[in-house]
């Protein structure tokens, strides 16, 4: 009796919810059909704002909701005390630029643009251009390129038994420790422990990840390079590194800066590394997860969206020279 009851209790909730589906998708459905309606009823001089407006209309209104009326807010917040309440106006730039937590935050930061989207790009360079060469390339890049089929929080949890820590009268669990040890180091440090140390290892995640994204972009640009072209600087003398690097490297030199810098755009926006092995602690935090922190933590609206203005300072030129790096190797092509 108990059972039926809250079998019935549990289909109660289901059944409004799933009207509530089904009555969303008609509607979006009806929408639809009545826009495509109008747009082909509409002839002359008002076919063509008549199509744009319904085509385009709905995305400008769900991208000015979604996104630029939270993007004022948050740039209002940022000029405002923790509760959104006063105005303290640059205050709580100031604090991110001189509070000693938040220099080491934007010092990580940093050190993750430099360094981790640079050899993640140049080792799948490296790579494209290595496999490109061997018997079984489908397989290798196959294998190389899987990381990406699972989530940074994925990789991190794989991770954390890589870098594991016991002492060593204890089962070693760590592959890290494993290895160390068996070259003699008898009592190695705690890897996520260890500062600087830590960030390195966590950007070595990173690079497990998106060095297969890298590979595979660099090697389709590879592979477009005509052959004629190789085929003449061979004969003119050009072998190995000097074909590389005088006719291969400045073919595929746009891919190279478009994968780099998207890497770049990645990594001042990372986040799910550091929140899951670290939650930013151990001298780890960057800006993304210490934006979270200041939010949804320590509830500091204020703090969060200065470091969310500053975030968006940072993505804005990399994107901005992306998009231009695009359109000018269209215009060539």
């Amino acid at each position: 009796m108990d059972t039926t009851n809250a079998w019935s209790d549990v289909w109660a909730q289901i059944v409004p919810k799933f009207g509530q589906i089904i009555f969303s998708v008609a509607l979006f459905a009806a929408v639809l059909i009545v826009a495509f309606w109008i747009a082909s009823k509409a002839r002359g001089v008002a076919e063509r704002p008549t199509v744009i407006t319904l085509m385009l209309g709905p995305a400008v209104v769900l991208v000015t909701i979604g996104l630029v009326i939270p993007g004022l807010q948050t740039i209002l917040f940022s000029f405002r005390d923790p509760y959104g309440t006063t105005f303290v106006g640059l205050k709580n730039f100031g604090w991110a630029f001189t509070d000693p937590g938040m220099r080491q935050t934007l010092t990580n930061t940093v050190l993750w643009i430099v360094l981790a989207p640079v050899l993640s790009t140049g080792l799948g360079l490296l790579l494209a251009v290595l496999v490109d060469r061997i018997k079984h390339e489908a397989l290798a890049k196959a294998l190389i390129f899987m990381p990406m089929a699972i989530s940074f929080v994925g990789a991190s949890v794989v991770w954390k038994f890589v870098y594991a820590y016991a002492s060593p009268e204890n089962p070693q669990i760590g592959l890290l420790e494993q290895i160390v040890m068996a070259f003699g180091v008898k009592d190695p440090p705690n890897w996520i422990l260890t500062t600087p140390l830590n960030t390195f290892l966590l950007m070595v995640i990173y690079i497990w990840v998106q060095t297969g994204f890298s590979m595979v972009v660099l090697s389709a640009a590879i592979k477009a390079v005509p052959m004629d072209i190789n085929e003449a600087a061979s004969l003119d003398g050009a072998t190995g590194g000097t074909l590389f690097r005088t006719i291969t490297m400045p073919m595929v030199r746009g891919t190279f800066v478009v994968v780099l810098t998207t890497a770049m755009v990645a990594t001042l926006k990372l986040f799910d590394i550091v929140r899951t092995m670290t939650g930013g602690n151990f001298g780890t935090s960057v800006l993304a997860n210490e934006m979270y922190s200041q939010t949804f933590v320590q509830f500091n609206s204020g703090h969060g969206a200065a470091l969310a203005v500053i975030l968006f300072i940072g993505v804005a030129p990399m994107i901005w020279y992306n998009v231009r790096s695009l359109r000018k190797e269209r215009t060539i092509r």
